[in-house]
């Protein structure tokens, strides 16, 4: 199998594996309009969305470098999410999806 070069990489399918798939950019969206938010809320901004689901995207966009997961120690645990700086440069994107969405509701 020949190796693909990073120039030959279509940037469109970059994003989309990063933000890509049901949930992520209603993540995203949801940290952009309320700053930090705790795992519970997020899961309550989420329904039906299941506990493990939410914990693999979590995962997946902090190892993407999209947002941050800040846990205090106390008990029980409280950990909070927000968007990285790198998460925060999705919010034109984010902004204009949520105005198209507003303009083409019924």
């Amino acid at each position: 199998m020949e190796s693909i070069r990073i120039n030959d990489r279509c940037p469109v399918e970059f994003a989309v594996s990063l933000i890509g798939g049901k949930w992520k950019l209603l993540i995203l969206y949801r940290l952009m309009t309320h700053q930090t938010i705790r795992f519970n809320e997020l899961q309550k901004m989420l329904t039906p969305i299941t506990h493990r689901t939410l914990t693999r995207q979590l995962r997946e966009l902090e190892d993407s470098g999209l947002i941050n997961r800040v846990t205090y120690p106390i008990v029980p645990p409280k950990v909070e999410y927000s968007l990285s700086e790198k998460g925060k440069s999705l919010t034109t994107i984010l902004s204009q999806l949520e105005d198209w969405g507003l303009n083409h509701m019924e």
